[in-house]
């Protein structure tokens, strides 16, 4: 395949304009994932921080929902579908500035052939929507910094920049600190000239100030997010399964292509063979590398996302692009496009397309259990697929008990953990003006320990509706010994996909109060009382 040098500019605009009509098509059609739904809530009650991750991503939620003005899952995803051109768009900038428009065109189309950019950053709203955006923004500005710095052009503005967008990164995922990993490393290694510049400590500043409601809001809080999070990266027991289980993971989000061909630029870049500016190689390399390697060391002894060190893999393709662009020189005006790239992209609209369908046909059945409680047990599409139509039956299920006089009106519904809190408070609660409240372990809730409080808290005696899916089935009988006067099981109700029984939702009635959860203040006092009487002497 090959298109003219001068219509770079031309196809650069179709795939972006293709890829976001595909990407918000797919955004307003499926259902939310997990993670997705319970990022709303961040939106729902927005803080200066969370448990889980830093704010940004609940700001752009509100942001583009017109703070959920417009609820629905195409607006809530909005600014995944809208940062994911723009990111495309920059990558492509990126490539030019550091080689040509040919590696640019290269590295914006391998870029859309990446599941972890076109559908994790791009349809789903995640913290790594907005990471990706300032991720790539703030390299792109570290780039135009050190091209600038030993010229007579002005590049302390850059740095500032750098600065800015590293803060953003970091106000989207902790992750986004390896910026300033990767650009300390670059200096203290190679290049120590921007240690007497006022512009590199404006920027680090600058950092910082950007951080602050993070740091602030943890101060509050006993710095339970960084514990959280320390906890899941900490030692263990060598386990070459999580191990097995990252790379494998790295291997898909990243497409098998794209991965290939980065293990390939990454040999020929020991050799000396790629042939772009030493400054930008070793600026690239700086930033990506070590974020790839805390997480190969962490999957060692702990099980670990491979979308974690994602960014990383996203920033190589740049080191792809520039060796493709090597290989296939512009020949009479022609710019050739690689059959890696064509392959790239092929199996990036094969995952797409067949996973779309998988999640609304279930075409290939993922799950063979036929009891009731373990209906779609091993099928990992139905995280996405019954919450609409469990809304439908459950409210038809509701009015007939209220009808009767066994339940009331202002019961709400009650679970044990962050998801299927999420997924109950947007899809059933929500249409239905009900309130979702979490009893259960601190870990376990998240943020739903902040939103009892602001719902209210619990009173003794409360009635809440229970449900519990094959999927992941829990009897509310063992989890909540003692903690209600009693516990009725109500009914089942099936959720069918193309006709089939694809999982079961089971309803009970938890009645009358008992154990009270504590709230998040009371959560705190107990930990400080704790930690007193351990310093004591």
């Amino acid at each position: 395949m090959q298109i003219k040098e001068q219509n770079i500019n031309k196809i650069v605009i179709w795939l972006l304009v293709i890829s976001a009509i595909a990407r918000g098509i797919l955004a307003a059609c499926l259902e939310f994932g997990n993670d997705e739904v319970y990022y709303w809530t961040y939106a729902l009650y927005p803080d200066w921080s969370h448990y889980d991750h830093p704010p940004m991503v609940g700001w752009i939620i509100q942001l583009f929902s017109l703070n959920l003005l417009l609820d629905s899952e195409f607006f809530i995803r909005l600014a995944s579908i809208v940062f994911m051109t723009a990111t495309t768009y920059f990558i492509f900038r990126i490539g030019k500035d550091i080689k040509d428009a040919q590696t640019g065109l290269y590295a914006a189309l391998l870029y859309t052939a990446s599941i972890y950019a076109f559908v994790i950053t791009g349809i789903f709203i995640m913290p790594d929507t907005p990471l990706m955006l300032f991720w790539l923004l703030a390299f792109w500005m570290a780039v135009k910094y050190f091209q600038r710095l030993h010229t007579e052009q002005h590049s302390d503005s850059y740095m500032v920049l750098f600065g800015v967008f590293a803060g953003l990164a970091m106000l989207s995922k902790y992750s986004g600190v390896f910026l300033w990993v990767g650009l300390m490393l670059y200096i203290l290694i190679f290049d120590r000239k921007p240690l007497k510049t006022w512009a590199f400590y404006c920027a680090l500043l600058v950092s910082l100030s950007l951080v602050w409601p993070i740091l602030h809001w943890n101060l509050q809080y006993d710095f339970i997010s960084f514990r959280f999070h320390g906890d899941r990266v900490g030692g263990g027991k060598i386990n070459f399964g999580t191990f097995g289980t990252e790379l494998a993971g790295e291997f898909f989000y990243n497409n098998p292509v794209n991965f290939v061909l980065i293990v390939i630029a990454l040999i020929a870049s020991c050799k000396g063979k790629t042939k772009i500016e030493k400054s930008v190689q070793r600026l690239l390399l700086c930033t990506a590398l070590p974020l790839i390697a805390i997480f190969l060391v962490i999957s060692l002894t702990r099980p670990t996302l491979p979308h974690w060190n994602a960014p990383a893999f996203c920033l190589l393709i740049l080191l792809v692009a520039c060796q493709l662009s090597e290989k296939h020189p512009i020949q009479d005006d022609f710019v050739k496009i690689p059959k890696g790239i064509v392959a790239a992209l092929s199996v990036m609209l094969f995952v797409v397309i067949f996973g779309a369908i998988e999640i609304q046909t279930g075409l290939i059945p993922l799950d063979k259990h036929t009891e009731p409680e373990m209906v779609g047990r091993n099928d990992f599409t139905l995280d996405m697929y019954g919450w609409r139509q469990l809304e439908t039956k459950f409210a038809d299920l509701r009015q007939q008990k209220i009808a009767e006089g066994s339940m009331k009106e202002e019961d709400g519904i009650v679970a044990d953990e962050w998801f299927p809190l999420a997924n109950l408070d947007y899809y059933v609660a929500r249409p239905l003006g009900m309130k979702v409240m979490g009893i259960g372990w601190p870990n376990n809730l998240h943020k739903y320990l902040w939103i009892n409080e602001d719902r209210g808290g619990f009173s003794k005696g409360q009635d809440f509706w229970f449900l519990t899916d094959s999927h992941y089935f829990k009897r509310p009988e063992a989890l909540y010994p003692g903690g209600f006067e009693s516990i009725e099981y109500i009914d089942t109700i099936t959720i069918e996909r193309c006709g089939r029984p694809a999982k079961n939702f089971f309803v009970y009635a938890c009645k009358g109060l008992i154990y009270m959860q504590p709230n998040i203040t009371e959560l705190m006092a107990e930990r400080n009382a704790a930690k007193q009487k351990n310093t004591a002497p």
